[in-house]
């Protein structure tokens, strides 16, 4: 007689909302083994017991042969004395205290996909069919476990056929929370000028499209506002409605095959557009594309998605490209309810595609940049939240609130943090509400209660008021903005130990008082030494020359020592009258702040190019010269000095403003300026590692902050930086802007005693 052995398996990962545990029966049931299978707040629970083989067989399956959507962590083991059971059965799920993980909204599979587009389907064109492979979570969950009474479901009661297959442990939708069908789930109508459009309204939605029309479509975490992407007249319609003069709008193709006609899509960039998380994928722009000017003005880069739910399958054909942009006006958060659409963006669309699926909150679209055979994350949120960061320290629960731009929060406890998903800037009333909301679902959603609440040290930042407004007698640790720059890359890559990190941006508090940016910061997860960083310049008006980068670039003229010449586009765009001001701003100090970004150099440079005066969006200076790089023209890198100040490296730009300044009053391309100072600036950072390792024996180098999104940047530091020995950390996971702050906060408040 064969003996019998049992063993408890438990899981930990993303296993809930992913068909684990259906999985798990199959398994079992295949293996003859009999006991139980569960979820609680801590993963899945499994007890088998039967022949030794079959049960080792089973452990080994378990992983390998896991559900697609799932991310399994550990498994831990436990061996038990048998029983004597004789079947395999699914409990019901068991709340708890302890931190379970949540899966991410996912892409709608093959098999529903072909159900959906099959007449002789009942879901046929249903426009939210899913199973355990698909569909949403993070969207519509509420509480954990994950139960269907725990989502946004729970109004939906099952009709008997949808019931029969959520309760069939061998059916692709055993205890798929969402499932519905036409007969008892959601549904979809078309609102315009206030009443509901009779008829078809996938087919009515598609005819204002196509007659140059906006509308805005709710999806799965929010509203999009969708014009079609190739007509002139509709993308200008779009940007006056929304006041968005010149901001890059991301576009969904109905294909890959779609997708290659506008962009370059290489084979990683393939990969990311039709995997899960199906994010917004910046591409290089073909030049013949056929979209609309508008669509990315100042740019030769283009983002991407295609079709992640069941309803854009339905709205969108071959060949079809729409403009796909956040639901909102500029600057607030993204509209998740019925009511509100008609109030925030009845004014933004011709008509508004609803349904009755509630949102549980509001989660953006994920953007990445696609370069050097890799991507690069710009903003984390669909389809990436709330994955785990998985730490290399242990941690004290812990609630991080990021910056000002860009805001994402992350929370924590013991090895792992849970990132937010993309708030946006805090900038107004809405958006701090949000705040606000998304921080204690952190905290509900994770069964974390933060004893610590970590944030950026600036003294004006709406994110560090709320903390110290919140604390409710915790410690409320403040930390350095650049520095937590530099501990987000060594969380992301799991290290702890001291880099050369370079941490460019446009703005953070320094130490001193005065505006940090361009900081080469030799930095560990327990302190940090200001090893060099750009010489300072002074902002006139501070803000004010942020929106207008000429101002910027005659302080620079200023500052090191070039005269103001009216055949600068630079000078000529400030005005006799402003000029004066200026002048006598910088001279005498009055409303200017000292700088040492990166970021405002990028400005600036951009500007004495000829390339940029103004700007409507963060960046826009910079992504604008950025984009017209051209290394196919002649001309040398620009050479920054870099000077020992008291032990401190300072990289003075006089001789790369000088130069700029003389070619282009020479009349040089812009392009060929552009490629200089990039090379320039890739060759200093190379130059200032070499001379701290030389000092320190530090042979790692970092590179974080909103400058690093500047994919030639990056490469030719990368390049320059590896050819010169250096192992080289950027962002692959964590934006480099200040999205990925609040993870380096994390770190940062853990290694503080």
């Amino acid at each position: 007689m064969t003996s019998l052995v049992r063993r408890r398996l438990t899981v930990h990962g993303i296993v809930q909302g992913v068909g684990f545990r259906p999985f798990v029966y199959g398994l079992a049931t295949d293996l003859e083994l009999a006991g139980f299978v569960g979820n609680d707040s801590i993963g899945v629970f499994v007890e088998v017991e039967g022949a030794t083989t079959a049960v080792e067989a089973f452990a080994r399956r378990l992983v390998a042969e896991a559900p697609p959507a799932s991310l399994i962590d550990e498994v831990a083991s436990t061996v038990l004395e048998p029983i004597g059971s004789y079947d395999f059965v699914i409990l019901t799920s068991q709340p708890g205290s302890s931190t379970t993980l949540v899966s991410p909204d996912l892409d709608i599979c093959d098999d529903c996909l072909a159900e959906m587009n099959d007449p002789q389907n009942r879901r046929h064109r249903y426009p939210f069919i899913n199973c355990t492979n698909c569909g949403p979570r993070f969207s519509i969950i509420a509480e954990t476990p994950y139960d269907r009474s725990s989502t946004t479901m729970a109004e939906f009661a099952m009709c008997t056929m949808c019931e029969a297959e959520y309760s069939d442990p061998f059916d692709r939708r055993f205890h798929a929370q969402p499932n519905a069908c036409p007969t008892c789930g959601p549904e979809v109508w078309l609102v315009r000028d206030g009443a509901v459009v009779e008829g078809d309204s996938i087919a009515a939605t598609r005819s204002i499209i196509a007659s140059g029309g906006t509308v805005a479509i709710k999806g799965l975490g929010g509203f999009h506002l969708a014009c079609d992407a190739r007509s002139p007249a509709a993308v200008r319609q779009l940007r006056d409605r929304k006041g968005r003069a010149a901001k890059p709008f991301a576009v969904m193709a109905a294909d890959l095959a779609t997708a290659r006609e506008i962009a370059t899509v290489d084979e990683t960039s393939a990969d990311v557009l039709t995997s899960q998380a199906h994010p917004i994928v910046v591409m290089s722009a073909r030049p013949a594309s056929p979209l609309a000017d508008a669509v990315a003005p100042g740019n030769k880069t283009i983002g991407v998605m295609l079709p992640y739910t069941p309803l854009h399958h339905l709205l969108m054909e071959s060949g079809d490209v729409w403009v796909m942009t956040s639901g909102n006006r500029s600057s607030e958060p993204i509209v998740i309810e019925n009511d509100s659409a008609a109030d925030r963006l009845g004014e933004l669309s011709d008509a508004q595609l609803l349904h009755n699926r509630s949102i549980q909150r509001p989660v953006d679209d994920s953007v990445v940049r696609s370069y050097g055979g890799g991507v690069s994350p710009i903003r984390r949120s669909r389809g990436f939240a709330p994955y785990p960061m998985r730490l290399g320290f242990e941690s004290r629960p812990a609630l991080a609130v990021g910056g000002e731009l860009k805001a994402t929060l992350a929370i924590a406890a013991r090895s792992q943090a849970f990132m937010s998903q993309h708030i946006g800037d805090m900038e107004n009333v809405e958006t701090l509400d949000t705040f606000a909301t998304t921080a204690n679902d952190l905290s509900r959603l994770f069964r974390i209660d933060p004893e610590v609440l970590v944030c950026d040290r600036h003294p004006r930042y709406l994110s560090r008021e709320w903390a110290y407004a919140n604390a409710d007698g915790r410690t409320v640790i403040e930390v350095q903005h650049h520095h937590a720059h530099i501990a987000s890359l060594l969380a992301e890559h799991r290290r702890n130990e001291p880099v050369i990190g370079f941490a460019f941006d446009g703005t953070g508090y320094g130490l001193d008082g005065t505006i940090w940016g361009g900081e080469v910061l030799v930095g560990r997860l327990n302190g940090f030494e200001r090893a060099g960083h750009l010489a300072a310049f002074e902002l006139p008006g501070g803000d004010a020359a942020v929106a207008r980068p000429y101002r910027t670039a005659l302080s620079l003229l200023r500052r090191f020592g070039v005269p103001w010449d009216i055949g600068l586009p630079a000078v000529a765009a400030a005005g006799t009258t402003e000029r004066g001001v200026l002048a006598h701003q910088i001279e005498s100090g009055l409303n200017t702040v000292l700088t040492s970004s990166v970021g405002r150099l990028f400005d600036g440079v951009s500007s004495l190019a000829g390339v940029c005066q103004t700007v409507s969006y963060e960046g826009q200076a910079a992504i604008e010269l950025e984009a017209i790089a051209d290394f196919s023209m002649p001309g040398a890198p620009y050479e920054f000095a870099v000077v020992d100040v008291d032990g401190t490296l300072v990289v003075d730009p006089t001789p790369v403003v000088t130069a700029v300044a003389r070619e282009t009053l020479a009349g040089a391309a812009p392009g060929a300026i552009s490629a200089s100072f990039h090379r320039g600036l890739a060759n200093a950072v190379r130059d200032v590692a070499v001379a701290v390792r030389d000092s320190t024996g530090i042979s790692v180098a970092g590179l974080s902050g909103g400058v690093f999104q500047n994919a030639v940047l990056v490469e030719l530091t990368v390049d320059a930086l590896t050819a010169a020995g250096f192992d080289v950390l950027t962002h692959r996971y964590v934006p480099a802007n200040d999205g990925g702050l609040a993870l380096g906060q994390i770190a940062l408040a853990a290694h503080i005693a």
